[in-house]
């Protein structure tokens, strides 16, 4: 008889089958300090069947089909009339219809809705990445709506539907719509004042014709768009529908869809307007930029939460891998070297995640205080932790060995789609600039800002050094420019640190602060001092239930 070659041995299950909230210590240790304790077990049990749902074997079945089967362009029916659509997997409606139903576009009808929608957002992006960006248009155009009372009513009730109808319409006929964003072209990227889209005023008030070609649209599958033109007094905000109000199609031209890195099963498209492109104004000409500006921050802010979601999905994978795969007479999670590099990448994910709560926190606070705060943390966070979910994503991927270099460990996905944040609302020098800007013009932002961090101060000794060297720093204007992304990074560590100081275990504050403030570490992930308590760190961050 021949013998066997084909037994399965020392190969970890899959993560399925688990509660990605409750699993997740930072993240639910988050919400308990920020709703209020009437509401708190009505948001835990919402989160929780979310988070449910997101670690199910369905869901991540649904996340990679949405990625084998990447949407796609029909610009003509059979019969050779224009439709501009894009068809999507079925999957995809699935994830997307969830989502919608779970309250993911709507952060604004309901206490604790940023908070709650926050986390939610990072619990089922997990699931898959790609259908969280009409999510994020969706709820961010509500308050640059907001500019315009009677658009507000109108669509309002509509994006912050738990409604997903995915049929295009005319609004007075659907339950609930999607929203997509139309600012950069190809001339001018995020120099949007450099954009030369022409608006042209009909005799309605309000109402205009657009022309132009622009070079990003966010989501063109959705039922609007908020889009800027040059109208004749300057830049300006539209809300541009894709279904007329008598029924027949506005001309919205899809001209391609993007062949991106990752972010596979979300469209992104050029479009074109040809002269017929009907729009109407959303707050005054000229105004375009202060109008749209609460939509970007809003999207900022899921640029924060998707790439904690990102590092969370790979943290808790390199973590699940290492418990079950044995190596060198034993589990590679009891091995000092790669207890190290689990300990660190954790680090990073938790201080991520962490931020982008205090962050929706600050958002549901509502006071001047809080705008103050949002007003520089908000950059300064999307600049930091967008930069940091590529290297803690490869570095995960390393955890995994030649088996996470492979496609259906789901890794490379998280690979790709890592560096989206950063790119997606505004890159790094633009945050970085943007913080600059808020530090010049508005004081109100860095006292806040200074307020948040002075809480921690006297709590750990490295953390107020950083503290110190922060306030010499930003006494120093001389060459400010060049060296932003210097400054901006160290405001987004010392909030870090001050938050994991007040509101993490002390062995992951003292890991952060001797790492990330101290300079006690080495370039590479897994190179913390190896006095710290780095198995409690690692056990905090596994994903129980997995398996």
């Amino acid at each position: 008889m021949a013998a066997s070659t084909h037994t399965v041995t020392n190969q970890p299950p899959p993560l399925v089958g688990y509660d990605v909230f409750a699993s997740d210590a930072a993240l639910t240790e988050a919400v308990a300090r920020s709703v209020d304790t009437t509401r708190l077990e009505e948001v835990r049990e919402e989160l929780t069947r979310l988070g449910q749902a997101a670690g199910s074997a369905h869901a991540q079945q649904w996340g990679e089909q949405a990625n084998t089967h990447p949407p796609a362009l029909r610009t003509h029916d059979r019969y050779g009339h224009r439709i501009d659509e894009v068809e999507f997997h079925p999957a995809w409606h699935r994830l997307l219809g969830h989502a919608v139903g779970a309250g993911l576009t709507d952060a604004w009808s309901r206490p604790d809705g940023h908070l709650r929608r926050t986390a939610g957002f990072l619990v089922w992006s997990q699931a898959e990445a790609g259908h969280t960006c009409p999510l994020s248009m969706t709820h961010a155009a509500v308050p640059a709506l907001r500019a315009d009372p009677e658009l507000a009513a109108e669509w309002e009730p509509l994006l912050t539907s738990r409604v997903y109808e995915r049929e295009l319409r005319p609004a007075a006929e659907k339950g609930g719509a999607l929203a997509g964003m139309a600012m950069t072209e190809k001339q001018g990227g995020s120099d949007v004042r450099a954009n030369t889209t022409r608006a042209e005023p009909l005799a309605a008030p309000g109402e205009y014709v657009l022309t132009g070609h622009k070079w990003f649209c966010s989501a063109p599958m959705s039922d609007v768009f908020l889009v800027l033109a040059q109208a004749p007094g300057g830049l300006t905000c539209f809300l541009l529908p894709r279904v007329l109000p008598d029924g027949t199609r506005n001309s919205f031209r899809i001209q391609r869809l993007k062949d991106k890195l990752g972010n596979r099963s979300n469209a992104s498209a050029e479009i074109e307007f040809d002269g017929r492109t009907w729009a109407r104004r959303v707050g005054e000409e000229g105004r375009g930029v202060a109008t749209i500006i609460e939509m970007v921050a809003a999207t900022r802010l899921d640029c924060v939460t998707g790439a904690a979601a990102v590092m969370r999905q790979a943290v808790a994978q390199a973590v699940h891998h290492c418990t079950y795969r044995e190596a060198f007479g034993g589990p590679l999670i009891d091995k000092p070297l790669m207890r190290n590099v689990l300990a660190d990448l954790a680090l990073e994910s938790e201080a991520a995640t962490t931020l982008a709560l205090r962050l929706a926190a600050a958002y549901d606070g509502g006071t001047e205080q809080d705008r103050n705060f949002l007003r520089l943390a908000v950059p300064a966070a999307k600049y930091w932790v967008t930069k940091r979910c590529t290297p803690v994503a490869a570095e995960a991927l390393e955890c995994l060995g030649g088996n996470g270099y492979v496609e259906e460990s789901g890794m490379p996905r998280l690979l790709r789609e890592a560096p989206l944040n950063s790119i997606w609302e505004g890159s790094g020098n633009v945050q970085a600039l943007d913080v600059l800007r808020a530090l010049q013009r508005e004081p109100a932002a860095l006292n806040a800002y200074l307020t948040e961090i002075g809480t921690a101060r006297g709590a750990d000794h490295r953390l107020d050094r950083a503290i110190k060297g922060l306030l010499t720093e930003l006494a120093d204007l001389e060459g400010l420019e060049a060296r932003a992304r210097r400054l901006v990074e160290r405001l987004a560590l010392v909030l870090q640190g001050s938050l994991l100081v007040r509101h993490a275990p002390p062995e992951v504050a003292d890991a952060f602060c001797a790492s990330r403030l101290g300079g006690d570490a080495g370039a590479a992930f897994g190179t913390l001092p190896h006095t710290l308590d780095l198995a409690a760190v690692v056990t905090r961050a596994r994903p129980v239930g997995g398996g």
